[in-house]
C-alpha cells in the first residue's frame, strides 16, 4: 500500500512579493530550496498563517541568499507582502517505509526568509 506524507516544509516564511502579472508558481530562495529539497517545479500546497488561504501551486528557483518568497500570478491575491506562510510537499510512499520517514523542516528567521 502507497500512503501520502509530508516530504518537506518552510515553517513560517514571510512574503517578500506578489506578482500578478507572472504565469503562476512561488519563487522561493534557492538556499531554502535546498534546506527542504524542493526542486523547480514541484507541486506545493501554501497554508496563509495570516488569513487562513490554503493554496496549491509549484515551485520556481529564487536568487540563491535573497530571502525571496514571492506569490506570482493567481496566487499573489491570496496574501499581502509581509504576510507569514507555511510551505509543504508530500511524497507517495509504502506504508512501512513512511512510518520512519522523517521530512526536512526548517523555520527561517521571520524577518529575513535566512535559515537560522
Amino acid at each position: 500500500m502507497q500512503i501520502e506524507v509530508l516530504k518537506s516544509k518552510i515553517h513560517r516564511v514571510s512574503v517578500t512579493e506578489a506578482d500578478l502579472d507572472y504565469i503562476g508558481s512561488v519563487t522561493i530562495d534557492e538556499d531554502l530550496m535546498d534546506a527542504v529539497s524542493f526542486i523547480e517545479n514541484e507541486k506545493v500546497d501554501i497554508f496563509n498563517y495570516n488569513n487562513g488561504e490554503r493554496f496549491t501551486t509549484y515551485v520556481i528557483k529564487g536568487e540563491r541568499g535573497s530571502g525571496v518568497i514571492c506569490l506570482n500570478g493567481p496566487a499573489s491575491m491570496k496574501v499581502k507582502v509581509g504576510h507569514q506562510v507555511i510551505i509543504v510537499s508530500y511524497a507517495m510512499m509504502d506504508f512501512e517505509l513512511a512510518k520512519k520517514h522523517q521530512p526536512k523542516v526548517v523555520f527561517p528567521d521571520s524577518l529575513t526568509n535566512k535559515l537560522r
